[in-house]
C-alpha cells in the first residue's frame, strides 16, 4: 500500500522515467539503452519502497509512549526544553533513514494542546542542531490526567516537506497517522523526567509497535 503523500513524486518520477527512456531510445548504443532502463527500474523502486504504507495494529496503552516512527534511537539524554515547558524532560530521538516507512504517529492519546510550524534550515538529521535550526513542527499532547508528551518531527538535509495532520483543539488518537516527512529525517520526543525509558541508543524501532517508554 502506497501512502497519499507520494502520489504526486510518483507520478512525476514515472513521467521523467519514461521521458528518459524514451529518448535514449533513439540511440544506437545498447549498452547505454540497458544501463538507463536498469537505472530507471532501480530508482523507480526506491521512491516506491519510501512511500509505503504498510498496515500497522496499534495496541494502545495510556501509560505507554509509543514510537512515532520507523529507525532507528540516536539520543537518549536529559535536556533542557525551551519551547513548550521552560524545564527538563528526557529526550529520545529516532532518526529515519530514506529506506525506513515515512509515517509519523501520535505517541500518546489525549488533546492536542499545542501545534507549531517552524520554517528553517535543512542540517543533517543527526546534527545536535537540527533539533532547533531545522525545518520543523512541535506538537503538545496532554492525556486526561494533565500528563503530557512533546515531540518534533525534524527536517532532514534531503527532507525538504513537513506534513502533518493535527491541530490545536482536536483529540489525538493514539497511534494514528499524525503527519509523514519526505526523504530522511528524525522526530524528537520530549518525556517527563520520570518517564521509564524502555529502549536504548541505537535500537531499531517501529513505528506503532516499539514502546519508547512508560509514564504515568
Amino acid at each position: 500500500m502506497l501512502h497519499k503523500e507520494g502520489k504526486a513524486t510518483i507520478l512525476i518520477t514515472l513521467l521523467g522515467l519514461f521521458a528518459l527512456n524514451f529518448a535514449i531510445s533513439f540511440t544506437e548504443i545498447n549498452w547505454l539503452i540497458n544501463t538507463i532502463l536498469g537505472l530507471s527500474v532501480v530508482f523507480l523502486i526506491i521512491i516506491l519502497q519510501f512511500f509505503r504504507n504498510p498496515t500497522v495494529t496499534v495496541t494502545q496503552n495510556e501509560n505507554h509512549v509509543i514510537c512515532p516512527a520507523d529507525g532507528k534511537v540516536v539520543v537518549i539524554e536529559e535536556v533542557m526544553e525551551t519551547e513548550y515547558y521552560n524545564e527538563k524532560r528526557l529526550q529520545v530521538s529516532v532518526f529515519m533513514s530514506p529506506f525506513n516507512v515515512h509515517v509519523n504517529r501520535n505517541p500518546i492519546g489525549g488533546l492536542v494542546k499545542y501545534f507549531k510550524y517552524h520554517p528553517g534550515l535543512y542540517l543533517v538529521a543527526w546534527h545536535p542542531k537540527s533539533s532547533t535550526e531545522n525545518e520543523r513542527t512541535t506538537t503538545v499532547i496532554e492525556k486526561p490526567n494533565g500528563v503530557s508528551v512533546l515531540f518534533r518531527q525534524i527536517a532532514g538535509a534531503l527532507a525538504k516537506r513537513i506534513v502533518w495532520y493535527v491541530k490545536e483543539g482536536q483529540q489525538a488518537e493514539q497511534g494514528a497517522e499524525m503527519g509523514f516527512i519526505k526523504f530522511g529525517s528524525r522526530v524528537d520526543l520530549y518525556l517527563p523526567l520520570d518517564a521509564k525509558i524502555n529502549v536504548t541508543l541505537n535500537q531499531v524501532v517501529k513505528g506503532g509497535k516499539t514502546v519508547i517508554a512508560e509514564i504515568k
